[in-house]
Order: C-alpha cells, then sequence, then structure tokens
C-alpha cells in the first residue's frame, strides 16, 4: 500500500523576512516588523511564491496531491497555504497545530546581531559557546527544543490513516528539523546543511513513512525551488525577524 507522505512547505517571503534583510544591510540594533511574529503577513513577492506552489501542487498526479493540511497557526504559513490550495483548487481539512509555530526568540526577539551584541553581549557569548542548535535565549527556544516539537509532529503523522499525503505549511527552522529527525542527521550535519543548503522561502520537501526506516521516514526531497524559476518567480532565502542572530542563516 502506498505510504503516508509529507509535503513540506516553507512560508512565501514575509514582511519579516524583507525588514530582518534590511535591517542586517543597514546595521541596525533593532528590526522593525509590522506585526507581533505571529501576525507577519507575506510580502507581495511571498504571495507570487505561494502561488507557484499552488501551480506545483495542481501538476501532481491524483495520487500524488495532498488530502489534508496540517499549518503553523502564524499567519505567513497559514497564508501560504491558502493561496497555494486557492491555485490549485484544493479543498482540504484544516489542522492549526501550534507545535509547527516559528521559533521562539525570547528577549533577542526583533534584534539583529549588532543589537543583541550592544543590549546582550553575554548572550553573544553564550551562543557562540554553546552554539546554535543548543543556545536558548532567555524566554526562548533553543533548535533542540524545536526538535521536541517536530518529533511530536511525526509521532502524530505516523498515525494518520496509511496512503494519506499531508500539506504541512510551516518555517524554515521547523521543516529543516523535520528533515533531520527523518533523515537521521547530527548536530554538526544540519548546521551545515543551513549554512550551505539553507531552506528558500516557498521551498518544498517531501517525506515517507517508512517503518523499517531507522528513524521511520525518509526524506526523499530537500529544499525544491524548480517550481519558483520555471514561472518567473524570483526565488529568496532570506533571514527570518525570529533569529538574526550572529552569522549563521535564520529562521523564519
Amino acid at each position: 500500500m502506498t505510504p503516508t507522505r509529507i509535503i513540506l512547505v516553507r512560508h512565501g517571503q514575509s514582511q519579516g523576512n524583507v525588514a530582518a534583510e534590511l535591517a542586517s544591510k543597514e546595521h541596525l540594533e533593532r528590526i522593525e516588523v509590522p506585526a507581533r511574529d505571529p501576525d507577519v503577513e507575506l510580502s507581495g513577492l511571498g504571495v507570487e511564491q505561494a502561488r507557484a506552489v499552488g501551480t506545483w501542487l495542481a501538476a501532481l498526479p491524483g495520487a500524488d496531491r495532498p488530502e489534508v493540511l496540517w499549518t503553523s497557526p502564524y499567519r505567513r504559513a497559514r497564508q501560504t497555504a491558502e493561496e497555494a490550495m486557492d491555485v490549485a483548487g484544493l479543498e482540504l481539512p484544516v489542522r492549526v497545530d501550534e507545535r509547527l509555530r516559528d521559533r521562539d526568540m525570547g528577549i533577542t526577539d526583533m534584534l539583529t546581531a549588532a543589537g543583541i551584541q550592544a543590549r546582550y553581549p553575554e548572550e553573544t557569548e553564550r551562543r557562540e559557546w554553546l552554539g546554535k542548535f543548543y543556545y536558548r535565549p532567555p524566554g526562548g527556544e533553543s533548535w533542540a527544543d524545536v526538535v521536541q516539537r517536530v518529533r511530536g509532529v511525526l509521532a502524530d503523522l505516523a498515525a494518520v490513516p496509511e496512503g494519506t499525503t499531508v500539506l504541512v505549511t510551516a518555517h524554515d527552522v521547523v521543516n529543516l528539523l523535520f528533515c533531520y529527525v527523518a533523515d537521521g542527521m547530527d548536530e554538526g550535519t544540519v548546521l551545515e546543511t543551513s549554512r550551505t543548503n539553507g531552506l528558500c522561502n516557498a521551498a518544498i520537501c517531501r517525506l515517507h513513512r517508512d517503518t523499517e526506516a531507522l528513524t521511520g521516514w525518509v526524506l526523499d526531497d530537500y529544499n525544491i525551488s524548480s517550481h519558483l524559476t520555471e514561472q518567473g518567480v524570483r526565488v529568496t532565502d532570506q533571514p527570518g525577524a525570529s533569529d538574526e542572530v550572529g552569522p549563521e542563516p535564520s529562521d523564519g
């Protein structure tokens, strides 16, 4: 029988992505996001990217098309799903799951690397010592914390009816950590993947359930962006407003 499959989609470019990139370029201490993180919407380009995902979904064979949507409650992820499903002509049952939300940055939220260095120099030092995977800003989450959320979601997805294809719309670090779990990566591998092949906005990854695999899942495709280039939509790989800390790629 056809195994359970997951189509992971990072949200399209958000207004927060744009604001974070601008703040970084201008060496500002604070990212001027237009709303609290859960309410940040897609940019105009982000809408185009989301709709390109919809064209990709519409072209899938009938048996491969998603039958249910699981989404982060954050507006940019839900909007990406809405735009994609509109183009694809899909009306799917929707499960909004807070475990799919973006990483919580605690006291460093809305600050650039320069801002954190100026206001919390001890946090910059602590992050350099612990490394990005295990560093937890006060009041926030580490990547390892997010992994625990992802493992819980995967456990629930393993229990859906066999053969179901689930569309998941979420965020950069969340989707990367789905791939980390499925592919059995270690800390060094996932950080290197983030540095050298970070997920583009509206990038697609695909997993399938395999009970014989060590992790229970197999990573089939990672960071697909051809649906964007084929439709003449600009590909962006931008930092999110939630994790503009240091030289490594950001969450968002």
